[in-house]
This record gives structure tokens, sequence and C-alpha cells, in this order.
């Protein structure tokens, strides 16, 4: 991330194709949990492949203020001395509007004994956290809402363990049965008992809780689950580092290349990511194929082919359930443009309480080209227009990095597109480049 390249709006040229080679950056969902596993675990783990990016930075700093020791060597190394509990146990934080930084810590801080108190952006101060507090309220958990109450800030102290079983709403946002899931192994190491996991309403993005559980695996704790529904954390479970692990590409970010491959003729190559890929998000390349593109696989890699919608080609208008992959249902929303009629995004209710309302938010700048649209609680609908019928248009992307990155499709249209706050990006996407053909 280079912090020296913010600038204020990018001007989009109107491209005919796109070719080329991205090697991606580290996943942020990976980075801040191997993060937070290696802060946790006993023994020096070794991290490749790190993401460089805002979220990341937040969760660095805040386990360096707990008193974790993180040493960077060499280009592409992350060395971090772990323990069974943090060595500072008194402290403010500071975490940006990381949802990955702030749920997860909220869990692990709630267990580990202490007194802190953790603090986030204005925007991260709107979204919900009610159903991470409750159910570490059901364990024994002291916390206090600072602000408005289910939002953050937040004061932790101490706990008082008053339960081994616990019921959790997952509905939101599956990050607060992630924080719950890594704060677990404290929670039998403080009680030496098994901590029972109960889910009482639908689990949304089931794939990332996957993604957690291997994580959790890798470090040397089984998590025993019954389907999606209940999960069990052994007495005495402890982590215990795997010394190095890779952090593989971001599957989100790599949406945005493959629908570049899919629009723009192509190829287009994504390094770093491949089809044993643990990132639920690698399904978009199944939406994608879909839609009409040519999709290809290799150990490390995926590759995406498909239409030229500049001289008119589109793709097949789609109708899904976007529950499993919400956030590169993002990069299909702005798809959409070049559809061959109507299409729908169904069950995107999480969209409301992300880095910005996103339905809002996407609504809002499509309706700037002249797209008609139509939205619901958890449902967005999108009516394509030729692309020569585009207006110009300025790309507000309310802070929000998928936003930007999604919009950058739009540039195959006839209009002149600029994207406000680029920047934004460094949230989790460092700047790199892709050949472009005009």
């Amino acid at each position: 991330m280079n912090s020296t390249q913010k600038i204020s709006y990018l001007d989009l040229p109107s491209i005919s194709c796109a070719h080329g080679v991205v090697h991606l950056p580290g996943s942020k969902s990976i980075s801040n949990r191997v993060l937070l596993l290696s802060a946790l675990s006993e023994g020096r783990t070794e991290i490749i492949n790190l993401l460089d990016s805002e979220d990341t930075l937040f969760m660095k700093i805040a386990l360096k203020k707990l008193g974790v020791l993180i040493k960077n060597e060499g280009i592409n190394s992350t060395y971090i001395t772990g323990g069974k509990f943090f060595p500072v146990n008194n402290k403010k934080l500071y975490l940006g509007n990381s949802g990955t930084a702030f749920r997860s810590l909220t869990a692990v801080l709630s267990l580990i004994g202490g007194n802190y108190e953790l603090l986030g952006t204005a925007r991260m101060c709107e979204r919900p956290i009610s159903d991470l507090v409750n159910a570490l309220r059901m364990l024994g958990a002291t916390i206090t809402y600072l602000g408005q109450d289910g939002y953050p800030p937040l004061l932790i102290e101490d706990c008082s363990f008053n339960s081994e079983f616990v019921q959790i709403q997952s509905s939101i946002s599956s990050q607060f049965l992630t924080g719950l899931l890594l704060a677990g192994p404290i929670y039998t190491q403080r009680t030496q008992k098994p901590l029972t996991i109960e889910i009482t309403k639908n689990l949304i993005s089931k794939p990332y809780i996957n993604i957690t559980l291997d994580l959790m695996k890798r470090f040397g704790v089984n998590v025993y689950r019954d389907n999606f529904n209940r999960f069990i954390i052994p007495e005495n479970s402890i982590y215990l580092s795997p010394s190095r692990i890779k952090v593989e590409g971001d599957a989100s970010s790599a949406s945005y290349f493959l629908a570049l491959g899919a629009i723009g003729n192509g190829p287009v190559r994504v390094t770093g990511i491949g089809s044993d890929s643990i990132q639920g998000d690698i399904e978009f390349s199944q939406t994608l194929k879909s839609m009409g593109a040519d999709i290809k696989f290799g150990e490390n890699w995926i590759e995406s082919t498909g239409l030229k919608v500049s001289i008119g080609e589109k793709i097949k208008a789609f109708n899904s359930d976007f529950n499993r992959i919400p956030d590169a249902a993002m990069t299909a929303a702005v798809l959409a443009l070049y559809a061959d009629g109507p299409c729908y995004l169904r069950n995107i209710g999480s969209w409301r309480v992300k880095e910005t309302d996103r339905i809002f938010a996407m609504q809002n700048e499509l309706e700037k080209l002249g797209i008609q649209t139509k939205s619901g609680p958890d449902w967005l609908s999108i009516k394509p227009i030729d692309t020569n019928q585009w207006h110009n248009a300025s790309i507000k992307t309310w802070n929000d990095h998928r936003m930007a990155m999604s919009f950058s499709l739009s540039a195959f249209g006839k209009s002149n597109i600029r994207i406000m706050n680029p920047s934004c990006v460094e949230k989790h996407f460092p700047i790199i480049s892709i050949f472009l053909s005009r």
C-alpha cells in the first residue's frame, strides 16, 4: 500500500478489450485471521504473502499494542511470536472500519481477561454488533456500549464464564460466528471445559466459516461441526504455530479481473489462487461461466476469456442467490450493465451493513448511468440499456473499496466515467496493474 498515491478521482478511458496476468494480493479474510491466530499460538509463525492493506494494518497495530511481537523480514515474510494470552491486558484500540478486526478482537478480548476500549470510524459505529455482544454476555462477558446500544464503540471488562453453551444469531454477518469460534479455545483454556456454539437463525456466508475452521485446524484446533447448526470446541484446545503458513490470493479481488476477461475478450489470468482454494468467492467463476465466459483452472491460477462487449456482444442475464458470495456479488451487479436482459441479485441483505449500505449505494450510482433499478431489503434488480446510451457519470464510491473496484468495469461503455476517491481501495487492495488494450 502506498499512501502517497491518494488521488481524488480517476477518469476511466474507454477500452475495447483486456488481457494480461495479475498476481493477486493476499486474501484479506485469511490475512486477518492468520494474524490473530499467530498471535494466540505458542511458537513463532512465518506468514508468507500477508496482505498489505488498511484492514490488516489496523489488526497489526492492535496486536502490537497488546504486546505481540511482529517483525517483517525480506520482501514477503512476516514473523509473529505468539502465546496463549496477550502480554498487555489494558488498552484502548482504534480499529478503523475493519469488520474482521473489530468483531474478532471483540470476541477474543472479551474472553481473554483485562480491560479494553474498542473504537472505530463513524461508519463502524453504524454497523450492528449486538448479536455478537449478546452471545458473549451469555458466556459471562462484561461489555458496555459507549454510544448507541447495539453498536460500537465498546468497553470490555473481564469475563465471569457463566455457561458452557452459547447461542448466536449470524444472519447479519458471519463475522460474529467467526469471532466466537476464534475466541473459543481461550474459553476452553480458562475453564478447562468444552464450548458449544449453537446457531439460532440462518447463517449467512457459510464459506467464510469454512475458512475460519480450516485455519483453526492448521493452528492445531479441531472444531466439531454438526452441519452449520452447532459447533463444539473441545476442552483445553490450544493454538500451536504451524511454523510457516502462506496466504493465498484474494478470491474476492480475483472477481474483478476474471470479470474483466469475461467482458473484455481476454484472456485475463489471475495467479496466487487456484482449484484448491479454501475461499468461497472462488464460486464466482461459475457465475461468470453461466454468463457465457470460458473459465479455466490450474493449481495456482484461474483464467477468464469471454465476450467483447465493446462491439455489442452481451452476457447472459442472471437471476441468482448470492448469499454465499455477497462480496463478489458487487462485481456481478456492474456486470449486469452488459447483460441481454434484466438481472436480479437475491439474498444480499448483508450489503446493508457493510462499509456502506451497498444496496443503496449501488442503486444510486447505477442510476447515474441511466440504468433502471429497483431494490428491497435484500435484493436488487437491474435493467440494462445499450452502452452507447449511458449517461456521463461521476461515480461516488462511498468510501467503499468494492464500489470503486466494481465500477472500474464500466470502462467498456461509450460514456465518460469518473471514479471518485479511488484511493479507498487501499482498505483491502494494494495498487497493482493490468494490461489494457484500447
